[in-house]
């Protein structure tokens, strides 16, 4: 049997104001979609966050609605669990009739208990979809008002499945939960502070093959259990991840993992230099991917982004060095401009030399003071 298991797509997902579903859309349609005909999975997994916001953006709901359409009509189940960010209950619409065109969506935890079934290679699967929920409701459903945490919830959960699981079939479990010991990134929401949210995965104890959901990190946890990660980047800590599906063939118990790596619209990068090396960076080789500029050096630089934005046109965020970084160099003038103490005439200066290309004359200085004069005459006719 062949798992494709992936998680955490954010469709509608928003990084420094630019929205991300030209990106997504190019992940579903060059991507997912060809590599499903290329190689075809018995069935198709997402451990949770299928969009970015629990109201999604109509787009993104377009968006997924195609990915339905595709696999129903190449006969390719998909078992899918909702995650924090998704709108769990908006996931209810149709849920049945679904089924039977073999989409299992999983939004409540009494969803654990109806497994789907799969047969093949004269062996039975069983896949348990166990949703993002608070420790709340597994209290309620199991009235058990013992219960507190999201370990303790979890583990009382799973023990009433483990319960339940047929001898001689494989069993498996999809999860959207942050596992205790993973790595998080910037762009993923901590559930709870202090380790409250966390889930021990020992809790996992009994599945033969874990897929979870909720961290953008590929990484495995324990022997059986495993993050895919999120398709693409969502954050600049995500850069250096290589992003990729899990596919999962299964042989009884036994299983191999393959991870399919993903080859974005535009990757995601940070770039350190001067102001000079970064232009003649993008003059010799101007880059659309994702970029975020750390700007070196010790003086101020005049719209620095409207430079560079025409050999980086995917520019989401610059930070420069000399007003940021607390080198002896830099740390007075940086005080100054952030307290506005700075002297008039060496900000002239520097705008004048980047603009014009030259330094201002005596004459340019002398001019442009009495210019500042009869200005600040203007505002304050008693000075």
């Amino acid at each position: 049997m062949k798992l494709l298991h992936t998680s955490d797509w954010h469709l509608g997902r928003m990084l420094y104001g630019r929205s991300l579903l030209p990106d997504q859309e190019y992940f579903i349609h060059q991507v997912f979609l060809p590599l499903l005909d290329r190689d075809p999975p018995d069935l198709v997994l997402i451990s949770g966050d299928i969009y970015d916001r629990q109201v999604a953006p109509v787009q993104a709901i377009r968006l997924f609605d195609q990915v339905l359409s595709e696999l129903h009509r190449r006969k390719i189940p998909l078992a899918a669990v909702s995650g924090n960010h998704d709108g769990a209950g908006r996931f209810t619409l149709g849920a049945d009739m679904l089924r039977e065109s073999g989409i299992y969506f999983a939004t409540s935890p009494q969803d654990v208990f109806s497994p789907v079934k799969i047969s093949s290679g004269g062996t039975e699967y069983h896949l348990y979809l166990l949703p993002y929920c608070e420790p709340v409701q597994i209290r309620d459903l199991l009235q058990d008002d013992s219960l507190r945490g999201f370990s303790d919830a979890y583990r009382a959960l799973l023990d009433k499945v483990r319960e339940s699981l047929e001898p001689g079939a494989v069993h498996l479990l999809a999860a959207h939960c942050f596992a205790a010991g993973s790595s998080l990134c910037e762009s993923e929401s901590p559930l709870y502070v202090g380790g409250a949210g966390e889930v021990d995965p020992s809790a996992f104890t009994g599945f033969d093959y874990v897929a979870l959901g909720h961290l953008h990190s590929p990484q495995p946890v324990g022997a059986n259990a495993r993050y895919s990660g999120s398709p693409l980047k969502y954050s600049f800590d995500e850069e250096r991840q290589r992003k990729s599906f899990s596919l999962v063939e299964f042989e009884g118990t036994s299983f191999s993992l393959q991870e399919i790596p993903i080859c974005p619209l535009h990757d995601m990068r940070t770039l350190s230099g001067t102001m000079e090396e970064l232009l003649s960076a993008g003059k010799n080789s101007p880059s659309d991917d994702y970029l975020y500029l750390e700007i070196q050096g010790n003086d101020p630089i005049y719209m620095p982004a409207e430079q560079l934005r025409p050999y980086f046109p995917n520019l989401l965020g610059i930070r420069c060095g000399w007003l940021s970084a607390p080198s002896a160099e830099s740390s007075e003038l940086r005080n100054q401009l952030l307290r506005r103490r700075v002297d008039d005439s060496f900000l002239f200066t520097q705008f004048f030399e980047q603009v014009c290309g030259e330094s201002p004359s005596p004459e340019d200085l002398d001019f442009f003071r009495s210019l500042l004069r009869d200005i600040r005459q203007m505002d304050d006719p008693y000075q």
